[in-house]
């Protein structure tokens, strides 16, 4: 007989948990529907195909490959195993678990191209799987919240996001974040004023790691990809630059000044400020960070990465605009730009600070006793009275005595008993008890249901 267990980076989740987890998602979904998105969902299995090549090396490394049905070694040669494991992949698996919503979702509209509305604004909430090493606010099987829209490559649209990750954030209770924002046009330009244009991918993927470990170790890890002392040295204003927002878009047009593509980084993300200001929103807790990179590698414009601030946590949303995602499945042209949030990391930002509300893991608000068959009887109109009003209600399934099923309820955290007996019965009026304050009164259940609605 084996042992239960978990693998490593995965979850159970109880009631009172999934209670919280549906309070985040139901949030998320709100706002999305509230901002004209859609639903979809795509399966939780991808050719290998779709998958490979979107994320950068890095990301490949990360996906969950399914070996193929049968005997999936059948053909193989002793030279496949010599030649290494790229050799052996792709002829023992062909389908894997997708690393995230966005590339299943430009397979999604190039398939379904002909029946969308453009531009296309959809939202999907499914899980995701990373091959990654577990750890504190990082797992392997996690949700994604993705909101995208594709066929529009208007600015509004960037605005927009920013506006949703607000609402959302504070919503939920989240007061203190940041929402950090970059243009890979930028980095772009950057790589052309050091020296290195073409290398954007190696740069941008160090530099993306500057936040977790430092500057000497970014400058370690570019050395070693093969950047010049000169260029390195170039690269120092990255480091350097600071000030507000304003100040921070003047020192960077200085610097970009003889790169075309870096200046229109700049002047989009000035637009970006210029709309969000148009919306109206106050306190907008936005911040110009030119060292933000986002390591996925089809990012072509604006990036975005939200930090709850005061806890030991990663962030908890990413996106940022891509210009051809669609165009690897023969569908070139069409941009697009999204958001991404963690549910999981959310949950424990939540968690960490106090955010939950106290009874967050009630779903029954009432339960009726059961004594016996006659009061059983009697009480399944009055439970579908209660559902029908919109309470959540239940009965206590087997005739046992009162202490047992205030225990129950007590347990649940189910605030309210209604006690069906004898005397309740012939009376018409039935007794509700308050769990928490140890009161009850005698009521009809149009009273009950007055007072519970």
């Amino acid at each position: 007989m084996s042992k239960p267990s978990l693998a490593r980076g995965t979850r159970d989740f109880g009631p009172s948990v999934m209670v919280k987890r549906n309070y985040i998602l139901d949030t998320i979904k709100r706002t999305f529907q509230k901002f004209g998105f859609q639903p979809i969902e795509t399966p939780t299995i991808e050719n290998l195909s779709v998958l490979m090549g979107k994320y950068g090396d890095e990301g490949d490394q990360l996906l969950f490959k399914i070996l193929n049905s049968g005997d999936f070694s059948k053909d193989l040669t002793p030279k496949d195993l010599e030649d290494g494991s790229k050799k052996v992949m792709p002829k023992i698996a062909e389908k894997g678990l997708r690393y995230d919503l966005t590339v299943p979702f430009a397979r999604f509209v190039v398939m379904n191209r002909n029946d969308l509305v453009m531009p296309f604004k959809r939202y999907q909430i499914q899980p995701v799987w990373r091959a990654d090493r577990p750890q504190k606010g990082r797992y392997r099987e996690f949700y994604q919240c993705d909101a995208d829209v594709v066929g529009t490559d208007s600015l509004i649209c960037e605005a927009e996001i920013v506006l949703m990750l607000q609402e959302i954030l504070q919503n939920l209770g989240i007061k203190d974040f940041t929402i950090k924002i970059n243009n890979r046009k930028i980095l772009s330009g950057i790589a052309e004023v050091i020296g290195v244009k073409g290398s954007e991918v190696p740069l941008t993927v160090a530099i993306d790691k500057l936040d977790k470990i430092g500057k000497e170790k970014v400058e370690d890890e570019l050395r070693e990809r093969g950047f010049s002392k000169e260029s390195i040295e170039k690269l120092q204003p990255i480091f350097e630059i600071q000030g507000a927002d304003n100040q921070v878009f003047d020192k960077l047009k200085s610097w970009l000044k003889d790169s075309e593509t870096g200046l229109k980084g700049i002047e989009e993300l000035e637009k970006v400020w210029s709309l969000v200001q148009s919306f109206g929103l106050e306190n907008a807790k936005t911040q110009l960070d030119i060292t933000l990179a986002r390591g996925l590698s089809y990012y072509t414009g604006a990036i975005f990465e939200v930090k709850a601030n005061g806890v030991q946590i990663g962030s908890i949303s990413g996106g940022g605009r891509y210009d051809n995602l669609t165009g690897t499945f023969g569908m070139p042209g069409l941009s697009g730009v999204g958001i991404s949030l963690g549910v999981d990391r959310i949950f424990d930002v939540m968690e960490e600070l106090g955010l939950f509300v106290e009874n967050q893991s009630v779903t029954t608000k009432v339960l009726l006793t059961n004594f016996d068959a006659e009061a059983e009887k009697y009480s399944l109109p009055i439970l579908k009275k209660l559902r029908d009003a919109g309470i959540n209600a239940e009965i206590y399934p087997e005739s046992a005595k009162i202490k047992k099923q205030f225990d129950y309820a007590n347990r649940k955290n189910i605030p309210f008993v209604i006690v069906v007996g004898s005397d309740e019965m012939q009376s018409g009026e039935l007794t509700l008890k308050n769990m928490t304050l140890g009161e009850q009164e005698k009521l009809s259940i149009e009273q009950i249901i007055s007072r519970l609605v």
